[in-house]
Order: C-alpha cells, then sequence, then structure tokens
C-alpha cells in the first residue's frame, strides 16, 4: 500500500484550480500548459436549504444570436440544478441496446457523491479559458473510496501520468490507470483515477470491478477533494478520452441525454446553452455544448453535450437561436442513452433532413 500525502507543485506551471470561470471558444494551449481539470465546489446543500433561483442564457458573441431568459424556475445550489439524491447504479456492463455502452461501475459507490459535478463536465471550460475538461468530477469527500470501474490490469500508479515519467508538478496529482479486460470496437480502454489522497495497488496488479484501489483526495492541480474520472479508447493518452457519462452505468430507472447542437449551415455550436426541462416535475438543468479542442465524440452519438443521471419520463428540451426559442419534447427511458438533435432555423430534427415540430404546448399531460 502506498500513502502519499498532499504534495503541493515546486513549479506551477498551469493556474489554480477553481470551479468558476469563464467559457470561452479559444483554442487550448500546448499539452506543456494544458491545465487538466479542477474541482467540484461545496458539497450540495440539504433539500431543505434550497432556492430557486431564476437563471438568465448568458449573451453571447455568436453572430449577432439573441438569447432568451430561461423560461422557467431552476431549484439549486448557488452553482447549479442538482439532485443530492441518486438510485443504486445498474449493475455493469449494462446495455439494452447494441448503441449503448455501459460498460462500467461507477468508481465512487453509493451513498456518497458518484455523480459529474454538473457545473464543470467532459468538455466543459467552466475552469479556464481555452482548457477543455477531458474527464468529470465527483465530488466526494476525501478519504471516500476510490473503486476500480471494472476488470482489469493496473498499468499507471503516481505522479505523472500526463507525460508519462514521474513529475510531482503533474496536475493529475496521484493518479491510477487501469487497462481492462475488454475493449471496444476492437480497441483497448482505459480509465484514469486522479487526484487520488492514498492508493493500494501497483503496478501489474489484477483488479475486479468494484475493489478499492485508493481513496480521493486533492494531490495535483486541485483545491477540493474529488476524484477526476477518465475514460480513454486505443490508447491511454489524454487525447484519447471519451464523455464518461455515456459509459457509466445510470441509476436505476434514470437515463441519459445526448445530443448535437449547430447552426443552419451543420456547422456544431461551441459551448452553447441548453435547457431541458421535466415534465413531471419541472426541475430543470442547464447544458453546455463541448468547447473546441481536446474532446472525441462517440461514434454513434456524434454528440456535442450530455447530461447523465435524470429520472425516466417527459421532457422538454429548449434551445434559444437566432432570437427564436426552440423545444422538442422526448420521453427518457429508464436505462438508455436517448438522442436529439438541433440544426439552428431548421430546429430540432428527429432524423436526418426531417424537422420536428416546434410545439406550443407539451405533448403530455
Amino acid at each position: 500500500m502506498i500513502r502519499v500525502g498532499r504534495l503541493w507543485p515546486a513549479c506551477l506551471l498551469l493556474a489554480a484550480c477553481s470551479a468558476a470561470g469563464t467559457r470561452s471558444g479559444t483554442p487550448p494551449p500546448e499539452p506543456e500548459a494544458t491545465r487538466l481539470d479542477a474541482p467540484v465546489g461545496e458539497a450540495p446543500l440539504p433539500e431543505s436549504e434550497l432556492e430557486p433561483v431564476a437563471l438568465s442564457t448568458p449573451d453571447l458573441d455568436s453572430g449577432g444570436i439573441e438569447h432568451s431568459v430561461l423560461p422557467f424556475t431552476i431549484s439549486a445550489t448557488p452553482a447549479e440544478a442538482v439532485s443530492i439524491w441518486r438510485p443504486p447504479p445498474y449493475p455493469a456492463p449494462w446495455a439494452l441496446r447494441p448503441e449503448d455502452h455501459f460498460l462500467f461501475a461507477r468508481p465512487i459507490p453509493s451513498g456518497a457523491v458518484n455523480w459529474p459535478n454538473p457545473s464543470y463536465r467532459y468538455g466543459g471550460t467552466g475552469f479556464a479559458e481555452g482548457v477543455v475538461h477531458t474527464g468529470v468530477d465527483l465530488g466526494a469527500a476525501r478519504h471516500t473510496p476510490v473503486l476500480a470501474a471494472g476488470a482489469g490490469e493496473v498499468v499507471w500508479v503516481g505522479y505523472g501520468l500526463y507525460r508519462g515519467v514521474e513529475d510531482f508538478t503533474d496536475p493529475y496529482g496521484l493518479a491510477v490507470a487501469l487497462r481492462h479486460d475488454f475493449g471496444y470496437q476492437l480497441q483497448p480502454i482505459y480509465t484514469v483515477y486522479a487526484h487520488m489522497q492514498s492508493v493500494l495497488v501497483w503496478p501489474g496488479q489484477r483488479v475486479a470491478v468494484g475493489e478499492q484501489i485508493g481513496t480521493v483526495g486533492d494531490t495535483g492541480q486541485a483545491t477540493a477533494p474529488h476524484l477526476h474520472f477518465e475514460v480513454r479508447v486505443g490508447e491511454n493518452r489524454y487525447f484519447n478520452t471519451r464523455n464518461p457519462e455515456l459509459w457509466m452505468v445510470p441509476a436505476e430507472g434514470w437515463g441519459v441525454l445526448a445530443g448535437r447542437v449547430e447552426n443552419t449551415f451543420g456547422g456544431e455550436l461551441a459551448e452553447y446553452p441548453v435547457q431541458i426541462l421535466s415534465l413531471d416535475t419541472q426541475q430543470a438543468w442547464e447544458v453546455w455544448t463541448y468547447a473546441r479542442g481536446t474532446v472525441v465524440q462517440d461514434e454513434f452519438y456524434q454528440e456535442n453535450f450530455v447530461i447523465s443521471d435524470l429520472p425516466a419520463g417527459p421532457y422538454e428540451v429548449r434551445i434559444d437561436f437566432s432570437g427564436r426559442s426552440y423545444a422538442t419534447y422526448l420521453y427518457l427511458n429508464p436505462g438508455q442513452t436517448s438522442k436529439v438533435r438541433f440544426a439552428g432555423r431548421l430546429g430540432f430534427l428527429d432524423e436526418p433532413g426531417k424537422a420536428v415540430l416546434d410545439l406550443v404546448h407539451p405533448p403530455f399531460p
């Protein structure tokens, strides 16, 4: 067993973490100066302390596009709407359809925060201008057990994961990487666990799904305890990540929404806001599309946003574009990934080239 206390880098090559920041389409810096992730903020408040917060859609410099005020109220922590409870996850692997690939269990056990920080998702730039997030942050408390998300072999333990050589200034901090016993489309799959306080494994060791490999910490470039979790396909490289929200099993009875947001001419809209409303509970979420940079889209979904851990049921998805508000309605099935596509002035499409009618009133009672 290796136990490593918090070490502050001797030379800060990168900015310190912060949950707050700006969204920008600026290209990322060269790899040597790339900031890899940021911490989740404070722990969610109890439901009794949650207060409705009226949010408005930020104005973006996107060719004169106007954005209307969010048409509903969000019950939220100061950071963003987030539920403080989840059902237990489905068993891993889980796939009701060929296009789904929920191959991994949650790397944090139930009963602790094992869902992504909503203000800094994969592909986001919530921390720093031009720096794209390549994983998700699970804001569990310090010393919470970190579990292997799948069976496999330990291929990295220590500081220096980003460059593959020992480096105590590495932004990942104390990290573990696993190469799994299964692959995807004839390619190997890896998972990464970063900012750990202690590790309980060594290189070459074989681990089972759910086996403890260490504990949550805040080593490396992190200012609060959390687990940074990545999924990598093909090679164990920073540039080979995929969105973990498409790979971690959902909570039982809950699902995942993936979407592609484009302009009228098929170009992807980067860092663009999408509003999601549960028609059952009136709870609302806001998610942003990926920034341009190091993220890799799923072969099937070709998404530029994902939001997981949504209770199954009817939803409204709304996007403001060019001074008009567009909406579509869908039923989110449990244990599956649902998909939407938006194409600028064409509105939402249910298949290539076929527009979905803009509905004034939800079709659900």
